[in-house]
């Protein structure tokens, strides 16, 4: 199973679209995940659209339209794992024993609002993904997005950084 990881999209404030190879992506996954701060409705609609599965959830950025229609924290089993989706997880320091107190039940934690890459494992085993920004990077060197086989329960990640634009 492929899947596809996106954060931070806001749109149209930081780009008037997403990129290309985000685009691309989306058709080739079988499950997308938004872990939230779309900005817009447009971005919702086409990624339902495009995508065979969108498990997605709102941000701090996120208004009345997107928060009507989209979870603080989405769930999902895939593959036998546990995945949930939340925007925010607070400070860095702490993260994993915090997330992994707070989500005792989940293999995989999909975050985002940081716009920092970050890939670790708790010490319960709680893996926690953050796939940065496609269209806002902010200090990091790159916009970026993640992508993950999944398959025999284990869950293979690559970030992928995109080209300036």
């Amino acid at each position: 199973m492929r899947l596809l990881l996106m954060s931070d999209t806001h749109l149209p404030r930081r780009a008037r679209r997403l990129p290309e190879p985000l685009m691309d992506e989306i058709t080739r996954a079988d499950v997308v995940f938004h872990a939230g701060d779309w900005v817009d409705t447009d971005t919702l609609d086409l990624l339902e659209n495009r995508s065979r599965r969108l498990i997605a959830v709102y941000g701090n950025n996120d208004g009345p339209g997107l928060r009507a229609r989209l979870p603080e924290i989405a769930y999902a089993e895939l593959g036998g794992l546990r995945f949930g989706v939340i925007h925010e997880t607070g400070p860095a320091q702490g993260r994993e024993s915090r997330c992994a107190a707070r989500f005792p039940d989940l293999d995989v934690l999909v975050f985002g609002h940081s716009h920092i890459p970050w890939d670790t494992t708790a010490p319960t085993g709680l893996r926690l993904l953050n796939p940065g920004s496609p269209t806002d990077r902010r200090r990091q060197p790159h916009h970026t997005y993640m992508t993950a086989t999944l398959g025999g329960g284990r869950l293979e990640v690559d970030l992928h950084p995109l080209p300036p634009r």
